[in-house]
C-alpha cells in the first residue's frame, strides 16, 4: 500500500483554478475529472476530483475481467479511477459482443494516479504518493501559469459530419421486431440504442467537453484521457456506490424536455411525474435493482428510499428513484459491481433476454458507452456512474462517437421513441456540429 501525504490549499477564485487545472492536466497520459456541477445531494462525497498520471494500471478484454479488478484493487489498496465498459456482461453471463467498434477502446482500464485533487467548496485537498510529495509547491506554480480554455481568444471551428448508424425508417422497424419480443413475453423492457458517428475527424476533446458540461451541468460530468482515448461525458445518472455498509443506486427512466416558459416547464415536470408509461418503464427498472442488490445485500435490508422523483436539469427533466441496500463486511467491492453489471437501467427486464435481443437488434458494439466510471477508495468504498450523455473520440482513429437510447416497453410508440432519442442526442449534436467559440 503506497502512503500520501496531504496539502490542504485555498484558491484566490475555486472556478478559476478548477479551469487551470483541468488544462493543466492534459500533459498526463492518464486523465481522470469528475465534476458533480454543485449538486450536492445526500450522497455526494466531494464537489469534483480531479486524478492523474499512473504509478500502476490495469487494462484488459473482458475475459476474467472481474477476477484481475479484484486482484488489482485488492493489492493496490489505493485510489483507482477508470471505466468498465458495457461489454463486460460477456464476463458475468454467457454472453457476446460482435457488432461494429468503431473505437476500440479496452474493455476494463484502471489506474492508480500519483496525484489526486479533491475539491471541497473553495478547499482544495492535493494527495500525493510520498514519491512526488515534494512536487505539490512547483505544481502549483505551473498551475498558475495556465490559461482557461475558454479565455482564449482565437475562434475554434469544427466541419463535423455526423452520420447515423441506424437510419430512421429501420429504427423504427427495429423497435417494432422488439415490441413483438415484448408482446411474445419474451421481456418486459428493453433499453435499444443507436450510434451516431463521425469519421477522419479532429477535435478539441476538452473544448468540447467544456460546452457540453456548460450546456448540461449534469451531477455525474466526467472528463477521461487514457493517451489518444477521450470520454466526454455529461452523465446525470449514478450507477452504484458503496459507502461502508450501504449500497446506492440511482437508475434513471423517464425524460421529458425543458421549456423556457416556466409555466409550461412545469407543465411537462407534473406531466412527466404524472407519466403512466415513464412511471412503469422507472418501476420496472426498480424492481430489477432490488433483485440484483438482493444478491449481496443483508436479508431485508433492501430499501426503495425515493421513487419516480423528478429532478431537473438545464436540458431535461429526469425521474429517477434511488435504491439502497446494507452488505456484509466480508463482501468484496469488486464484487458487488459484478453482481450487479451491467445497470438494469441500460439493459432490460429480464437482464440476460433484454441484453442478447439488444445485441441482435442493435447495430454498434456499446463498449464505454452505458458502462461505467468511477473509482474505489483505500478503504473499499466506490462510485460509478452511468456513461450516458456522452461523446467518445480516439484520436489516432480520428473517430467520434455518441450514441442514445430509450426504454421500449408494451407501451412503447416507435416513433415517440426515436424523438425521445433526437431530444438526448440534442446536446452532444450541438458541441460538436457548432463552432465552439464566437
Amino acid at each position: 500500500m503506497e502512503v500520501r501525504t496531504t496539502h490542504l490549499y485555498k484558491p484566490e477564485s475555486i472556478d478559476t483554478f478548477k479551469k487551470q487545472l483541468l488544462a493543466w492536466s492534459q500533459q498526463f497520459y492518464e486523465v481522470v475529472w469528475m465534476d458533480s456541477n454543485g449538486f450536492n445531494n445526500t450522497y455526494s462525497s466531494f464537489d469534483t476530483v480531479l486524478a492523474v498520471d499512473a504509478i500502476t494500471c490495469i487494462q484488459t478484454d473482458y475475459h476474467e475481467a472481474f477476477i484481475k479488478l479484484k486482484e488489482y484493487q485488492s493489492t493496490t489498496q489505493d485510489w483507482i479511477f477508470g471505466y468498465l465498459t458495457y461489454d463486460l456482461k460477456n464476463a458475468v453471463e454467457n454472453l457476446k459482443s460482435r457488432n461494429f467498434d468503431g473505437l476500440q477502446f479496452p474493455e476494463l482500464y484502471f489506474f492508480q494516479p500519483k496525484k489526486l485533487f479533491f475539491f471541497h467548496e473553495d478547499m482544495v485537498e492535493m494527495c500525493y504518493l510520498n514519491m512526488v510529495s515534494d512536487e505539490f509547491e512547483a505544481d502549483l506554480n505551473d498551475i498558475s501559469q495556465y490559461e482557461p480554455i475558454e479565455n482564449k481568444k482565437e475562434n475554434t471551428l469544427f466541419n463535423i459530419n455526423i452520420k447515423s448508424r441506424i437510419q430512421k425508417a429501420d429504427y423504427l422497424d427495429k423497435v417494432k421486431n422488439m415490441l413483438e419480443h415484448i408482446h411474445r413475453g419474451d421481456i418486459y423492457e428493453a433499453n435499444f440504442c443507436q450510434e451516431f458517428y463521425a469519421e477522419n475527424t479532429n477535435i478539441q476533446p476538452l473544448e468540447i467537453y467544456q460546452k457540453l458540461n456548460t450546456i448540461s451541468k449534469p451531477p455525474f460530468a466526467t472528463f477521461i484521457k487514457l493517451g489518444d482515448k477521450y470520454v466526454l461525458s455529461a452523465s446525470p445518472e449514478r450507477y452504484l456506490k458503496k459507502t461502508e455498509n450501504k449500497i446506492i443506486s440511482q437508475p434513471i427512466k423517464g425524460t421529458a424536455k425543458r421549456s423556457k416558459n416556466k409555466i409550461e416547464d412545469n407543465r411537462l415536470k407534473e406531466q412527466l411525474a404524472l407519466d403512466e408509461k415513464e412511471r412503469s418503464e422507472n418501476i420496472m427498472i426498480v424492481d430489477l435493482v432490488r433483485n440484483d442488490l438482493s444478491k449481496t445485500a443483508i436479508k431485508g435490508s433492501v430499501q426503495v428510499e425515493e421513487l419516480c422523483k423528478v429532478y431537473s436539469f438545464p436540458q431535461v427533466h429526469q425521474m429517477i428513484s434511488t435504491i439502497t441496500s446494507e452488505i456484509n463486511t466480508s463482501e468484496h467491492a469488486a464484487h458487488i459491481i459484478e453482481s450487479t453489471f451491467p445497470m438494469g437501467s441500460m439493459t432490460g427486464a429480464p437482464k440476460i433476454s433484454a441484453m442478447k435481443i439488444i445485441e441482435d437488434l442493435e447495430e454498434t458494439k456499446r463498449g464505454v458507452y452505458s458502462g461505467a466510471v468511477g473509482y474505489f477508495t483505500p478503504n473499499n468504498d466506490f462510485d460509478f456512474n452511468v456513461v450516458i450523455r456522452s461523446i467518445l473520440y480516439n484520436e489516432t482513429k480520428q473517430y467520434v462517437s455518441f450514441s442514445v437510447g430509450s426504454a421500449i416497453t408494451a407501451k412503447s410508440n416507435p416513433l415517440k421513441e426515436y424523438e425521445e432519442c433526437l431530444i438526448k442526442a440534442k446536446a452532444m449534436r450541438e458541441v460538436l456540429e457548432n463552432e465552439i467559440y464566437k
